[in-house]
């Protein structure tokens, strides 16, 4: 089981990095935001978890041990699967998908590309004993989101296939409150609500 990688980033992707550890350069699937936070030439520490199937052996890499651990739950489910898992987790936070689940939010689930209403109440059901309880019940306040900020999700954006002035509009469309609130503070909050606002079309 390879539980986690250390190494120098040597390419990344939409859906994936390559990071190169003791020569060996590793492909890595994960979430847009944790991609985001990669940059070609330095140094990365992703945990990882490894899915072994007959004919291949993928591996998944996360920005912490909680997005590690709810990506491995939600594959409990009947129906979901590594791919689905990773989806769940590039539209909702670990604790936002764990107050989905608690509050039985159907609407929530449904935004994840590939969930419709019965998988949404199948998630529930099965999910609901073994998530857990996110870390905090309130939902985190709007406030002013600093340019360096803003500029940080733009550049984000840019690395990932979308061309500025798209990825200028998208953040903006965040920041104006049409999307809902945003912590101020996190920055993978306001990435996740512009891929939203984005769709998955490249500019």
């Amino acid at each position: 089981m390879i539980a986690s990688v250390h190494g120098t980033v040597q390419a990344v992707r939409l859906d994936a990095a390559v990071v190169e550890v003791g020569g060996v350069g590793l492909l890595l699937h994960a979430t847009p935001a944790t991609l985001a936070g990669l940059r070609v030439g330095s140094t990365a520490q992703l945990e990882t978890s490894l899915v072994v199937r007959e004919d291949a052996l993928t591996l998944f890499g996360f920005a912490d041990g909680d997005e590690r651990e709810v990506f491995e739950v939600v594959q409990t489910v009947s129906g979901v699967g590594p791919r689905l898992a990773l989806a769940m987790l590039a539209v909702h936070t670990p604790d936002g998908l764990r107050r989905a689940v608690v509050d039985e939010d159907l609407k929530a689930l449904q935004r994840v590309p590939g969930i419709g209403l019965k998988g949404a109440q199948r998630i529930v059901l099965e999910l609901k004993d073994r998530i857990g309880v996110p870390a905090s019940t309130s939902a985190p306040a709007a406030a002013v989101f600093g340019g360096d900020r803003r500029d940080q999700v733009v550049e984000a954006l840019v690395g990932l296939g979308w061309n500025a002035r798209a990825a200028g509009d998208a953040v903006a469309t965040v920041l104006e409150g049409t999307e809902g609130p945003v912590a101020a503070d996190e920055v993978a909050g306001v990435l996740r609500a512009a891929l939203r606002t984005l769709g998955g079309g490249h500019g």
